[in-house]
This record gives C-alpha cells, sequence and structure tokens, in this order.
C-alpha cells in the first residue's frame, strides 16, 4: 500500500471521527491463563503469525495485529508470570487464575484528526482473578510484589525515555 492508498483508505476515518469524536475511542483488551504447574502464563492471541498492522479504526483490515493489542498482551504475559513466580516465592497457592488487561485509545490522536487528542493509551487497567484459599493479607502482598517486579507494568507505569533513530541500511 502505498501513501495516496492509505490516506484514500483514512479519509473516510477521519472524517467521521472529526463528526462523532466517540467513535474514536476504542477500548483494546487481552487476557491470560496462569499456568496449573509452571511459572507461566498462556497470552491468548488468536493468531499463529505476529505480523503487525494498522487496527481497524484507523483503516487497517484487522488481519494483522494491532500494537496496541500485542502492548496488552504482553502486559498480561509479563504480569501473570510475575504474579505466578511471586505466588510461588511466597508459597500462596493458587488453584487457577486469570489476567486481564484493557486500554482505551482516542484514535482521533494517531491519525492527526483532532491536536488535543493524545497518541497512545489514556488508561490502562491490569485485572487478576485467582482462586485460591490464601488470606487476604497474603493476596495484598502478592498484589503489591507483582506490581513491583513486572517488568512491562513497571516500564508503562514508569515511562522510561524512549531513544528513537532512524538511519540507512
Amino acid at each position: 500500500m502505498d501513501a495516496a492508498e492509505l490516506r484514500a483508505l483514512q479519509a473516510p476515518i477521519k472524517e467521521r471521527y472529526k463528526s462523532d469524536a466517540d467513535a474514536a475511542l476504542i477500548t483494546l483488551k487481552a487476557k491470560g491463563t496462569l499456568d496449573d504447574t509452571n511459572i507461566a502464563c498462556k497470552v491468548e492471541t488468536g493468531r499463529a503469525i505476529a505480523a503487525a498492522g494498522l487496527h481497524p479504526a484507523t483503516g487497517g483490515s484487522g488481519l494483522e495485529l494491532c500494537s496496541g493489542d500485542m502492548l496488552l498482551e504482553a502486559l498480561v504475559a509479563c504480569a501473570g508470570v510475575t504474579l505466578k513466580a511471586v505466588s510461588t516465592a511466597l508459597e500462596i497457592p493458587l488453584k487457577a487464575g486469570r489476567v486481564f488487561a484493557e486500554g482505551d485509545l482516542d484514535f482521533r490522536g494517531t491519525l492527526g484528526v483532532a491536536k488535543d487528542a493524545p497518541v497512545g493509551f489514556r488508561e490502562i487497567r491490569l485485572t487478576f482473578e485467582v482462586e485460591t484459599d490464601a488470606p487476604q493479607d497474603k493476596l495484598d502482598q502478592l498484589l503489591k510484589l507483582t506490581e513491583r517486579y513486572c517488568v512491562v507494568y513497571q516500564t508503562i507505569k514508569s515511562g522510561p525515555p524512549v531513544a528513537v533513530a532512524l538511519s540507512r541500511a
């Protein structure tokens, strides 16, 4: 696809977002399941090949992975593995567990339709559901340490400096 094709594809989408800002607000979601025997989290992507492309809300076909979905899936995977590792270290038995992440995006920012619309997630929510007989104080400690040691969560939360470069091959 060249630039002209992309502009033609996105033009009606941009017009819709200009006239209806709420149509640009999309909530992306990811979820995973904690492994019941290993320190692992199975992230549900529904795709066998990790090919990234535009989200349908920006003109994509929906056949490729959206990088926003991939970010949430990475958060779910990291948080799930971290939760499982911490629960193992603290000897908190988990019968089962699930991890959910969802984030709100305003695609007007991504498409340059509204200068006041941010590019990126407005808010991300991470939720754990666990089946356990552990007391609440142990679960509070589990959550606190999972937050502390989850690399993806801490990266997103802290917003570290990111260097960007472009070079000729």
